[in-house]
């Protein structure tokens, strides 16, 4: 049985560590708020450049443009979301073991994998893989990023699109579902693969386009992929908050289960204490008696 006062540096120790994990548990909860309702929020610009897309896909050939070509696939693109920071549970190891498992699928079909790394993790790994070549890392985007702050890397991800560096980009991140749920989530963005619902009346026409029909194409399609990569990055920061004040509370509770223990394991080495010195009392006495 370890000695009360190291028990008692234990005790203190952990209540020091504990109170760290609750204050970063309320923090987290606070940002998971903003971040799932500013996320909620943005679904609709995505809706709406789909929807448009769709109609004009209804009177278009848009496997002729050049977001839209489907190539043989030789090499290809991720974009891999994940923190720049840690103690959000198993956010990052999720995102990281997805992406390891698809390009080793990659290496057996003889594809090349480049990445463009969002956040420290996914760029420490690719930087210690032979097998991933990284083009890019980003890691200073705020809790509500702006169109202006992924510009970069949608400018990007298209160049080496349309000047056939690469044949397919990939989208990896973490979706936001509840609280308590959040899955890893795959999405191509390019090349682009328009599904034209049933219901579109094929002989709708459109008397102008200003100022022509290509670069109307060009630029709804350019905001399809932005609305969804801006999309995915709210949504990778929602659930990053979500998951580190999970992890951060099971933290806590395990500290306060340690505490007690450690609670009465001093207690009762205490009462072992002072039943020592009262034996040692007793026989003293007993001793003088005699």
């Amino acid at each position: 049985m370890a000695s009360t006062v190291v028990l008692k540096r234990r005790i203190a120790s952990i209540k020091s560590t504990r109170q760290i994990t609750k204050a970063l548990q309320l923090v987290a909860a606070s940002k998971m708020r903003r971040a799932q309702d500013y996320a909620n929020r943005s679904r609709a610009y995505g809706e709406l450049a789909t929807s448009l897309m769709i109609k004009l896909s209804s009177i278009n050939e848009l496997d002729n443009y050049d977001l839209f070509k489907v190539r043989k696939i030789t090499n290809r693109l991720y974009i891999v979301i994940t923190s720049n920071s840690g103690l959000a549970g198993a956010y990052n190891s999720n995102v990281l073991r997805s992406l390891l498992k698809i390009v080793a699928q990659d290496q057996k079909e003889n594809k090349k994998s480049f990445v463009i790394a969002i956040g420290n993790k996914a760029a420490h790994l690719a930087r210690n893989l032979n097998q991933i070549n990284l083009l890019a890392v980003y890691n200073s985007f705020a809790d509500q990023p702006s169109a202006n702050d992924i510009r970069p890397i949608l400018n990007s991800l298209i160049n080496h699109f349309k000047d056939n560096k690469v044949d397919e980009v990939v989208l990896i991140y973490t979706k936001f579902k509840s609280n308590i749920s959040q899955e890893v989530s795959q999405s191509i963005l390019l090349p682009v693969k328009m599904i034209v619902a049933d219901s579109i009346d094929r002989s709708q026409t459109f008397s102008n386009f200003e100022p022509d029909v290509e670069t109307v194409i060009d630029e709804i399609t350019t905001r399809l992929i932005e609305a969804q990569l801006w999309q995915a990055l709210l949504e990778s920061i929602a659930s990053e908050h979500s998951m580190r004040m999970l992890a951060m509370k099971n933290a806590t509770d395990n500290a306060k289960d340690l505490i007690d223990d450690y609670t009465l394991e001093l207690n009762t080495a205490r009462q072992a204490s002072i039943t020592q010195e009262l034996a040692e009392i007793t026989g003293g006495v007993e001793a003088l008696n005699g």
